[in-house]
């Protein structure tokens, strides 16, 4: 596969990357519903023999199963060892009850932890998972202590998620950041008002995630499927899953299908190519829960869409998402 360079960083990552979020596995409350780990093995194996060099997870997915799957994945992997990628700031209790903690002291204890969960002795990206809500110096102490994990030598590079242009703009003044892992899909549009323009004018590489809005835009999703979602399964509480918006989003799979037809692609791999059209997008995080479904999307990036099948995408995304 070809690779992109992400941010200020020497990581040459390929467009794709595997997400690791549903293999956490069942019990705590942002949970994909059950998940076997064999599979989940098998999973990440499928994806590096594509050729995929990066694997991203979090310390909150699973409560730590996540990264534990991911160490197990890699030791019985005999070939290059792929770049890991990794979160913090969201911490759990005793009853996996997840809340969000910037605390310097918080966010090294975190990095020890995912460290040993990992079985690794870098991690080569460490991500701020969430911004605080809190508009004082709590964004700037939690970016300082990450800044001193960097110079420790525990993590290579240094990146945040889910944050605005003016919480990164806050960020930057403190220590450049590498990246940005914002949500981004055709039906969640909103990283192109303001939060693309600032990375690309200032140089922090975009990992996206849910490309195929967690697995709506797959081409596997029916209404039947969505109403059977288990209780566990966050997306049951996830509006797009519902009526109005799940017969709209349907509507745009079906396009999706048409254009992937000409290329013999899926309709979730004409949806994660969509995304990577822009340059400013270095990569996106793919999901798969066994070597099946890694096998079907791992190589998406190589997918290049035309301005005529752009277009044609960009309309039905236009319908879909005027609610």
């Amino acid at each position: 596969m070809e690779t992109r360079k992400l941010g200020n960083s020497d990581l040459q990552i390929t467009p794709v990357g595997f997400g690791a979020w549903a293999i956490g596995g069942s019990g705590w409350e942002f949970a994909w519903g059950e998940q076997d780990d064999a599979d989940s093995v098998a999973a990440i194996h499928k994806a590096l023999e594509v050729g995929v060099n990066w694997i991203d997870t979090a310390a909150v997915y699973g409560t730590g199963h996540s990264e534990e799957v991911v160490a197990r994945a890699l030791k019985e992997w005999k070939s290059a060892r792929p770049y890991l990628f990794t979160k913090c700031s969201l911490v759990w209790d005793e009853n996996r009850k997840v809340r969000r903690a910037f605390e310097p002291a918080s966010i090294k204890k975190e990095c020890e932890d995912s460290l040993r969960r990992l079985q690794t002795d870098v991690i080569d990206l460490y991500q701020m998972h969430w911004p605080p809500e809190d508009s004082g110096r709590v964004l700037e102490d939690a970016w300082g202590a990450m800044v001193d994990l960097q110079k420790e030598g525990k993590v290579r590079w240094i990146g945040v998620s889910n944050f605005s242009a003016e919480q990164m703009d806050r960020t930057s003044k403190v220590a450049p950041i590498t990246s940005l892992q914002p949500p981004y899909s055709m039906i969640r549009r909103k990283i192109e008002e303001s939060v693309l323009p600032f990375c690309e004018s200032h140089g922090v590489g975009v990992i996206s995630y849910a490309p195929m809005a967690s697995g709506l835009l797959t081409g596997a999703m029916t209404k039947e499927r969505a109403a059977a979602l288990p209780a566990d399964d966050f997306r049951s509480r996830n509006p797009e899953f519902r009526e109005p918006r799940l017969s709209k989003n349907i509507e745009l799979v079906e396009r999706l299908r048409e254009v992937g037809k000409k290329h013999g692609r899926s309709p979730g791999e004409v949806a994660i190519a969509w995304t990577l059209r822009k340059p400013v997008v270095t990569g996106a995080i793919v999901g798969a829960r066994n070597a099946k479904q890694a096998e079907g999307v791992m190589r998406a990036g190589e997918l290049k869409l035309s301005a005529a099948e752009i277009a044609e995408i960009e309309g039905a995304a236009a319908i879909a998402v005027a609610k």
